[in-house]
């Protein structure tokens, strides 16, 4: 019994550590900061793209590293961020490296309610600010659908399927009137529950080494489109 009141305690001291270290740097700045420092001006004729987004994005250089290796591709994910703090990182993480493409991945998050309450219009309002502030800094943007979920394994009673496909109709019509490009893994990732195919993810949510491959075949493509794409 000691020793269960003890555990309890100490993870009720963590969480509370951690909301702390959340509430002083909310956007996570300090994540890539050091990093940040060590990126060096691109080269003549490199296509360097960031890859902003929150644990799917996160998790990908670890599960498929195989993918970064020997390209241009900056990973700036950040484990359950939601993209009104992706936006206030938007400068230090993105344009100050100089990309010539940014593939934004965002949502989910939101959707869950980690930072909040969120309606599908706040989103919407941040990544077209995100997508905005790329433009006007000669960045071509790459949208991503919202990965597919049935449930969240850490907020039971959710529902998210519903709103995450409103949602990428939204970022596809977005995209569209915008001249962005428009990656859709959303269709290729969904089974008939509107959740993620088993045969890619763990949990339901998060991609595993197969449901990458997917996303990395499918998202070559949007960045080549989007090198191509000389109206943005």
């Amino acid at each position: 019994m000691k020793y269960l009141k003890s555990t309890s305690c100490l993870l009720v001291s963590l969480f509370l550590i951690t909301e702390v270290i959340t509430a002083q740097d909310w956007p996570g700045f300090e994540r890539y900061r050091k990093d940040n420092e060590k990126v060096l001006p691109p080269a003549p004729n490199e296509h360097r793209v960031v890859f902003m987004g929150n644990s799917i994005t996160d998790e990908w250089i670890r599960v498929s590293p195989d993918f970064f290796k020997d390209k241009p591709y900056i990973d700036r994910g950040i484990g359950g961020q939601t993209s009104p703090q992706m936006l206030v990182r938007f400068r230090a993480d993105v344009i100050k490296l100089k990309p010539k493409v940014v593939v934004i991945l965002a949502g989910t998050n939101d959707i869950a309610g980690n930072t909040g309450p969120s309606t599908l219009e706040m989103i919407e309002d941040n990544i077209t600010s995100m997508a905005e502030l790329a433009r006007v800094n000669g960045i071509k943007v790459v949208l991503s659908s919202v990965l597919p979920a049935y449930a969240f394994p850490w907020k039971p009673g959710v529902e998210p399927a519903e709103k995450i496909a409103v949602l990428n109709e939204w970022i596809k019509s977005y995209a569209a009137k915008n001249n962005f490009i428009y990656v859709d893994y959303y269709s290729s990732m969904v089974d008939q529950r509107k959740g993620l195919k088993s045969e890619y993810s763990k949990d339901g949510v998060h991609p595993n080494a197969a449901g990458y491959k997917v996303m990395e075949g499918l998202v070559e493509v949007a960045i080549s489109k989007a090198f191509k794409n000389r109206k943005q």
